[in-house]
């Protein structure tokens, strides 16, 4: 996937402007596809460029104007196109499951664990986090349709995913802090 298509599915959802898109990839998008403020400009400027989104400026009291931006309809044909294409299965890459796998090569194995465990605590954090998202804008999940579905599915997504994370993890540490005999 490219920012591009995050940008145009966060456009479709909402149109507007660049600091507001940065705010959204700061709070839901971001979990999943990270993009900074220079990169959200530019590749804004380049979509705008290519005909894929439009913008319109906006008038505000004691701040500059904003360009506010929509998806053009060439550039609802790229995600509809870019949407029913399937997708590579991600490369998965972890430095932690690395440095779990060569621990026993460490010299000293308890700073390799205060690292998984330091790790573990970000993964519980990011699911209350998710679980509290889920509480708060899902109340009643049975109710759902359209886009308000494929945003909870998206974040059930992610709280499986550190479900996962949490109870690796701690399966890890548990297995090394059990007392050998």
């Amino acid at each position: 996937m490219a920012l591009e298509h995050a940008l145009l599915v966060s456009l479709s959802e909402r149109p507007a402007a660049g600091l507001e898109l940065t705010r959204r990839f700061e709070r839901s998008i971001g979990f999943f596809w990270a993009a900074t403020h220079q990169q959200i400009y530019r590749t804004l400027a380049r979509m705008e460029a290519d005909g894929w989104v439009s913008s319109t400026v906006v008038s505000q009291q004691g701040r500059p104007d904003k360009k506010v931006y929509a998806v053009s309809p060439q550039g609802q044909d790229v995600l509809a196109a870019w949407l029913t294409t399937p997708s590579p299965q991600p490369n998965p890459r972890s430095d932690l499951s690395v440095k779990m796998r060569g621990a026993s090569f460490a010299a000293d194995r308890d700073a390799v664990l205060d690292v998984v465990r330091a790790d573990l605590a970000e993964h519980r954090t990011r699911l209350a986090y998710y679980q509290q998202l889920e509480k708060r804008d899902y109340p009643t999940p049975g109710t759902l349709n359209g886009l308000e579905l494929d945003q909870h599915l998206v974040l059930r997504g992610g709280i499986r995913l550190e479900e996962f994370w949490v109870s690796w993890l701690e399966e890890y540490l548990h297995a090394h802090e059990r007392p050998t005999s």
